[in-house]
């Protein structure tokens, strides 16, 4: 047996792009597998399909090693791989709260079909617990290789923005096998990353999965606990900012991840912790995460709420004032727009009548396909020019840092509704701004 196996990385999105290329330059010989011809020409000629710091250069280097290739054939992945990864999408499904499974388990049953020889699959993607099971009998009932073929667990924990260092250097691992060859592979595929004392937590195949979406489930209800005490601060004249920096100083709670503001969005808390919700109801344990929903209705209603708030500071209307809104990413470092506060605020704001302008340092493609009607600028200043309200969406740094003075002189009206507790309140209010935030006085 090799002692560094070759590995193959079926779906080539935002997780198994970035897997891909990093297994690459850890010296490993990788081949990506995608059913979309063109996303595997981009990735050959070395243009990463979407917006990740670092990433761009990493494709380029391994690349130029030789170690990397990308392609469509899974008879080609069968015959390469030793290890195999599946890191392909499960998005919420129409009409339901519910995983959709359909890109899981179409590319595993793609690639049972040409398991000639002993192989370990192992699943990235976030699945609703029972799934692993499901496949591993599908695996052995399908593949020419039969029982040789075992399924492992392994749940990624890649923040957008972050993923280079994610995958190289986690927090943690986490193993779900069902034999001690599944472990031994799984700590060859990934030795570099072991090397430097990573944590492993070898487990079964259920707890594997349940332990994304438990973590996920977590910092959601973090952040809409927050957002909650926003609502009460509203309510009472307290300000939300001086309550999250006080419970943070208690090590119990901590700091991370209790900033108020505008709340979670992107392709993973928001379907992962409905679709948990899910999932735990068909097991007849629904009651167990019941306050699941209303940490979902809470982050929904920040974008309510937002758009009341600026709706307030614009006198109660805003049918034919220009609105300049900063941001359009769910998050600052990213290009994804799936399930995006900024862009939903902005569009509600258009449907009441405003003139909104949005301006994103990397999610301008993105958006304008998403949402033609919305127009967009060049930068913050270009969408501010003459607006009567600025709204900051997206904690991007260099909206952060932007003048009030600079900013001021461009405007009609000095009004700025901060959505994400970005901006140093005192500075824009001493340059003359009337100065919002949610959960604030």
């Amino acid at each position: 047996m090799n002692d560094r196996p070759r590995l193959t990385v079926i779906g080539t999105g935002y997780l198994g792009a970035t897997h891909a290329i990093c297994m690459a330059v850890m010296g490993y010989d990788v081949l990506g597998v995608d059913v979309d011809a063109e996303k595997v020409a981009r990735l050959n000629s070395g243009e990463v399909p979407f917006f990740e710091p670092g990433l761009p250069e990493l494709l380029t280097k391994a690349l130029e090693t030789g170690r990397l290739r990308f392609t469509t054939s899974y008879r080609e992945a069968g015959e390469f791989g030793d290890v195999h990864f599946i890191c392909v999408g499960t998005p919420q499904r129409r009409g339901s709260e519910a995983a959709d499974l359909t890109y899981v388990d179409a590319s595993v049953t793609a690639l049972a079909a040409h398991l000639h020889r002993r192989a370990l699959v192992v699943g990235k993607s976030t699945v609703p617990v029972g799934t692993a099971a499901r496949l591993a009998e599908l695996l052995r009932t399908t593949a020419p290789a039969g029982d040789r073929v075992e399924l492992a667990w392994n749940p990624e924990f890649l923040r957008e923005g972050f993923a280079v260092d994610d995958t190289m250097k986690p927090d943690r691992m986490v193993f779900g096998v069902t034999s001690a060859w599944s472990e031994e592979r799984l700590r060859a595929a990934f030795a570099p990353v072991l090397a430097q004392g990573v944590p492993v937590k070898v487990t079964d195949l259920q707890t594997a999965e349940l332990v994304k979406v438990a973590a996920n489930s977590f910092l959601a209800t973090k952040i809409s606990y927050i957002n909650a005490m926003a609502e009460i601060c509203e309510a009472t004249g307290a300000d939300v900012h001086d309550l999250a920096e006080a419970l943070a100083y208690d090590e119990r709670i901590g700091g991370k991840f209790l900033r108020p503001g505008l709340g979670f969005g992107g392709g993973c808390l928001p379907k992962d912790i409905r679709a948990f919700a899910h999932r735990a109801e068909e097991l007849g344990v629904g009651q167990a995460v019941g306050f699941l929903r209303e940490i979902d209705g809470i982050n929904r209603r920040r974008r309510a709420r937002t758009v009341e708030l600026v709706v307030e500071l614009c006198g109660g209307d805003v049918a034919g004032k220009k609105v300049a809104a900063l941001g359009a990413a769910f998050k600052p470092n990213s290009d994804d727009i799936r399930d995006a506060p900024a862009l939903d605020v902005a569009s509600k704001l258009a449907s009441l009548g405003a003139d909104v302008h949005v301006f994103d340092p990397a999610a301008m493609d993105n958006a304008r396909k998403a949402h033609p009607e919305l127009s967009y600028g060049t930068g913050a200043l270009d969408v501010a020019r003459d607006a009567d309200v600025v709204v900051l969406l997206t904690e991007w740094t260099e909206f952060r840092e932007i003048a009030p003075g600079a900013m001021a002189e461009v405007v009609a009206a000095r009004r700025i509704f901060d959505g994400r507790h970005a901006l140093d309140s005192a500075a824009w209010r001493a340059a003359g701004w009337e100065y919002k935030a949610l959960g604030r006085p």
